[in-house]
This record gives C-alpha cells, structure tokens and sequence, in this order.
C-alpha cells in the first residue's frame, strides 16, 4: 500500500521531470510546427546544453547561471549552424531524408562529447540560493531548485504565449507556418525565419539540459533518454501544440515518477509507451492535435 505523503512527494518530484522535459519537447513541437522537420538532434542538444552547464560550474567561472546563459547560447548557435549548413538543404526531399540528416548528427555529436569528456558521469548541485525546502505536511515537501524548474516550466510557457500571439514575430512565424510559398511573396524571408526558429527551439532544448544537470547524473547517453521521452510527449500533447507539450510533458513525468513506486518493476519506464499507445489508437493526431499552437 503506497501511503499518501509517499504519492504525494513522487507528483512532485514528477513535476519536476515534466518541467525540463517540456523544455525539450517545446522546442521540438516549435521546430516541427513551423519547419515541418522532425528533429532527431533535439536529444543530443540537450545533453551538449548540460555537460556546458557542469563546465561551467566545475571550471574557474563556478557559476550556475552563467552556465544556463551559455549553455542555451552556444546549443542555440550550433543547431543555427546545423540547420542553415544541412538541414536547409533537404526541406524539400522525403521525411525518411531530414530524419537520417539528423539522426547522422545525432551520432556525430554524442561521439564528439565523448572524447571530450569520456563515458563518466558527471553530477553538479543546484546554486545554493536554492538550498531550502517549502513543506506542505511533516512528510511532504519540495525542494527549492525542484519548484524553481516548474515555475520556469509555466513562465517559458506564458513567453512563448505571448510572443507568438502579441509580436510582429509571432505572427509573421504563424503566418510562415501556415504557408511558406505564400510568406515568401509577401516578402518575408523564410530561410532566415526558419534559422531563427531552429536556434530558438535549440536554446530551448540548451536551457533544458542546463536546469536538468543538478537533478540527474550526466553524460552521454543522456540524449538518447530524453529524446525518446520528448517524442512520446509529442505524441501524447500533439505535433506543433505548445498545449500539448506542455500537458504531455507533465503527463510523462508524472508516469515516470509515479512509476516507481508502483510495485512493478519497470513501470516507470513502461507507463509512459502505455500511455503513448492509448493516445494512438484513441486520438491519433494526440490530444492537442490541430489546435492552435
């Protein structure tokens, strides 16, 4: 029998999994939304975003937000590149193309960073502004990095919301979603759009990986993990659906968490493709399918 403060305490540690998850899975739904490109690298930007973060932290700059700021730049910077060097050139060919382009860099990427820095974990601690707990019984408490990653998760949730609903930007990256021969008689300037978009989703995937350091071991498999999950929170939430990445995301790491304490081995493991699998057959375009971002 699971007592209640013990559900209690793994929904909040669940929260926190769905959080930085959402930060890869945004950027993925972004991405895919307005470039129509399945992004496979999304996985290894993400673990690239949280050995920058441990770099910072454990070097002579031995600062956590630095970090953060520097992991979502230089991941941002690096899919830029990756997308207006390669990615730009097959937007036109197959699916079964973008994917293989990607999953190539996927490889080379992950290989990369392990020379680099080897097959080791890694580990950092949250800044000790964070060293305090908010305790909701005798039993049940959050810890105060764990509520800063779910707060982050709703305000990179409500920035999102505005800037794509209230700027020129937004509407000018709606509209390009919408019809890209048509933006591109209107004179906007789709391959810089597209550039800017890309960057944006990896600084996103960047940000994840640097919030995500202090709550798990790092290394190189750490992309592989997670870009399996962000897929399953895309097609729970929805393709292209901020809603959806943001509900799915939540979803998944409530099931994660939850998962173990279950009495099943591998539950937490095996939920989240359950819950996959029910979305499919009973809402296939997912849950948040065709509505507006």
């Amino acid at each position: 029998m699971v007592s209640p403060d013990l559900l209690a305490n793994q929904i909040i540690a669940g929260l926190s999994i769905g959080s930085w998850l959402f930060l890869v899975a945004v950027g993925l739904s972004l991405i895919f939304g307005v470039l129509d490109v399945l992004n496979f690298t999304h996985g290894a930007l993400f673990m690239i975003g949280a050995y920058v973060a441990v770099v910072a932290v454990n070097s002579a700059v031995g600062n956590f937000w630095i970090g953060v700021i520097a992991a979502g730049l230089v991941v941002g910077v690096l899919g830029a590149a990756i997308e207006a060097g390669f990615i730009r050139r097959v937007y036109d060919r197959e699916p079964l193309d973008q994917l293989l382009l990607t999953f190539a860099f996927v490889l080379m990427l992950t290989d990369a960073v392990r020379f680099v820095f080897g097959t080791g974990q890694r580990s950092i601690n949250p800044p000790a502004v964070f060293d305090f707990s908010v305790r909701f019984s005798e039993n049940v408490a959050v810890g105060g990095y764990r509520l800063f990653v779910i707060v982050m998760a709703f305000v990179i949730m409500g920035l999102l919301f505005t800037v794509l609903e209230t700027t020129n930007v937004g509407r000018v990256t709606r509209a390009t979603s919408s019809d890209r021969d048509m933006a591109s008689l209107l004179g906007i300037d789709v391959p810089r759009l597209y550039t800017g978009v890309f960057f944006a989703g990896c600084v996103l995937a960047g940000v994840g990986g640097a919030l995500a350091a202090p709550l798990q071991s790092v290394t190189t498999s750490l992309g592989d993990q997670v870009i399996i999950n962000a897929f399953v929170v895309a097609v729970i939430g929805g393709l292209g659906s901020f809603v959806g990445a943001f509900v799915g995301a939540m979803i998944i790491g409530l099931l994660i968490s939850v998962g173990t304490i279950v009495g099943i081995p591998g539950a937490n493991q095996l939920l989240p493709f359950v819950a996959m699998i029910a979305v499919l057959v009973l809402r296939p375009e997912g849950l948040f399918g065709g509505a507006e971002a």
